[in-house]
């Protein structure tokens, strides 16, 4: 499948100013301000740029870092992992593999069974709610 590719005139057109700065410019929304950190809704959580579903509710746990958290995405092939050495760290920036949207890191001290912790923009995610029967 090729890459969602767009300019930045539509990406601007189709997001809002914060989803625009995190995902499109690498930036990161304020620790504890994100709609989806405290959340505990079930469902999947999707790219906000392309729809690209990427983690589930079901691996999502409460870190304490103030940003949404999984122990895994869906499937690896939905995410890329690059290696980010600004601000003065060497962290794994996640960007969806779709349309290259940065969406957070990736850290070594997440719980079993994978011992991985996704720190996600909530910025990054729109979650598609579980129906309920």
């Amino acid at each position: 499948m090729s890459k969602i590719e767009k300019s930045e005139a539509e990406w601007r057109g189709q997001l809002s100013e914060m989803q625009y700065q995190v995902t499109r410019r690498k930036g990161t929304e304020r620790a504890f301000t994100g709609e989806y950190w405290n959340c505990d809704e079930d469902g999947i959580y999707r790219c906000v740029c392309c729809g690209e579903p990427l983690f589930s509710s079901g691996t999502k746990f409460d870190s304490g870092c103030g940003w949404p958290s999984f122990t895994a995405p869906l499937a690896a092939s939905k995410i890329d992992e690059h290696e980010d050495r600004g601000h003065f760290m060497v962290r794994t920036e996640v960007t969806c593999a779709q349309c290259d949207a940065h969406l957070g890191h990736v850290f070594p001290d997440g719980p079993a069974p994978t011992g991985l912790r996704y720190c996600i923009n909530s910025a990054s995610l729109q979650l598609e709610k579980k129906v309920k029967p």
